[in-house]
């Protein structure tokens, strides 16, 4: 065995690492390929290693980079694949649904291409690439299994993402994923809430229900009010304290799902809902099925229903044919809506999208201007919104990784209910991630909000105690591994819940 096996191996057993790219769907894949391996008996790399024995890529393909971005780091592994016998590489997600033979063709010493409908056999592609020294490429052309149905390494203690469907009836013309992911399929209510039911059990008291389209729930089951009522159904369960979802589509937002949300004490005051574009005419174009009116009347009702709701967004600058009228008509919308946040986009070309066959490409030059203009006028709005919250009361439910400044600062960080990220002066008593504090706003930015006086409460939680527990298990195995691996630094806190951008402009 070389130095670097020694290095990375523990007790002979082969390490792993997930790269994740894209959106919180793949973001929850990657805890599914965690889990994966490690029932195959994988343990997860120490942080800061050099490379794992397997190193995963899952992928996106919504952004026009993907391709390079990905290629590029595969060629930046080929020098350590190729000093190091037996360590493999896997590529799967969007990007590998949609090149499948082709990256195997430009990085040949890649081990595995997997797609979107087949993670759950990744460990069985590994081992026949290893023993058949030949790469793997495998590409299910529709769902085997519901992803939910797998073994799951969860990044947090005290939230967690539930998927209640996979892909999309959509045909947005800037969209590439409804053609990698499939038509929308959803799961069975009743096994939703028992993952759920579970996963309090173990300590969870945070939820976000995910889905392509997630407020579409129940198209694939005949019953247009399914969504609404799944949210009426996780506020009947115990110890579940919050509940969020993401993302819904402006088509599928009705009433009954505004009126659940307003009814529902744990249905968090949080709203994140694409816009792409304020102009009718570029809505048509990129085949969405709502137009400015329709969507600034659920802005309304639902601030009507739920007046501390904190509403996010996804904006598209530069489509194809977009003027300056109909630019002007999204700096509209943005004004009216006042976002707490918005994720802008520049419009990037994906091969296979209609949108990126049309005419009227709009240069460089004049997308960079466009984008600039919305997010200082988008900056402007998230600060003032955010100096509303001052001399607010709030229950923060304390967050793990998300201040990066806390150690320096003497501060912890936490989410409130809205989730708005706010930094609070640390307590003299002991506070875990996923216990809850009472606080009081006294500074805001654009982008955080502070508490700077003495915390008003603090609330131990089981959510918390499972952090802990999950965290001396942690360091147990660490300790357990150090007298193995001859110097292998120790393994800390664990990391972060994976912080994806929300929505991927696809939504």
């Amino acid at each position: 065995m070389s130095s670097i096996d020694r290095s990375q191996s523990v007790g002979g057993t082969r390490t792993y690492e997930v790269r994740t790219y894209g959106c919180q769907m793949n973001v929850h894949d990657s805890e599914r390929l965690a889990g994966l391996l490690e029932d195959a008996g994988y343990v997860r790399a120490p942080e800061g290693a050099d490379a794992a024995d397997v190193v995963v890529f899952n992928t996106c393909a919504v952004r026009e980079n993907a391709d390079n971005k990905l290629y590029g780091n595969l060629g930046h592994l080929a020098p350590k694949k190729a000093a190091r016998p037996g360590m493999q590489i896997a590529v799967g997600g969007c990007l590998a649904q949609k090149d499948r033979d082709t990256i195997v063709k430009k990085a040949p010493w890649v081990d595995v291409v997997f797609g979107t409908h087949n993670i759950g056999k990744l460990p069985v592609l590994l081992e026949r690439a290893r023993v058949q020294e030949e790469a793997q490429v495998e590409i299910a052309e529709s769902l085997e299994a519901f992803p939910s149905t797998l073994p799951t390494r969860r990044e947090s203690a005290y939230a967690a993402w539930v998927s209640i469907s996979v892909g999309c009836n959509n045909t947005c013309t800037f969209c590439i994923v409804p053609a990698l992911r499939g038509k929308e399929k959803d799961r069975r209510p009743g096994d939703i809430l028992a993952e759920i039911e579970t996963l309090v059990a173990e300590g969870v008291s945070e939820i976000t229900l995910l889905g392509q389209n997630v407020n579409a729930y129940g198209s694939d089951i005949g019953d247009r009010e399914a969504f609404s009522k799944l949210l009426r159904a996780c506020g009947k369960i115990e110890g579940l304290e919050r509940v969020r979802f993401t993302s819904p589509h402006p088509r599928d937002f009705t009433d009954d799902v505004i009126a659940a949300m307003a009814e529902t004490p744990n249905v968090m005051p949080q709203l994140h809902m694409p816009l792409q574009s304020g102009s009718d005419t570029v809505l048509k174009a990129m085949r969405r099925s709502y137009r400015q009116e329709r969507y600034l009347g659920i802005i309304e009702k639902v601030r009507a229903a739920i007046p501390h709701a904190a509403i996010s967004t996804d904006i598209i600058v530069g489509f194809p044919g977009e003027t300056d009228e109909d630019f002007e008509q999204t700096l509209h919308v943005v004004r009216e809506a006042r976002f707490a946040q918005a994720f802008t986009f520049q419009y990037s070309k994906r091969p296979g999208t209609p949108a990126a066959e049309m005419d009227g490409q709009i240069p460089k030059k004049v997308v960079q201007e466009r984008y600039e203009r919305l997010v200082a006028l988008q900056e402007e709005i998230s600060w003032e919104e955010n100096k509303k919250q001052v001399g607010r009361t709030l229950e923060l439910m304390v967050a793990e990784g998300e201040g990066r400044k806390d150690d320096t600062t003497h501060r912890l960080s936490g989410r409130a209910p809205d989730n708005r990220l706010v930094h609070f002066t640390k307590p003299d008593q002991e506070v875990r991630p996923g216990d809850v504090v009472t606080v009081e706003i006294t500074y805001a930015a654009p982008h955080h909000l502070l508490a700077e006086g003495p915390v008003l409460d603090v609330r131990r939680t089981r959510a918390g105690d499972a952090w802990e527990k999950r965290n001396a298990e942690k360091e147990g195995k660490a300790a357990q591994s150090a007298g193995v691996l001859l110097g292998l630094p120790k393994i800390g806190v664990p990391e972060p819940l994976p912080v994806a951008a929300s929505g991927c402009g696809c939504d």
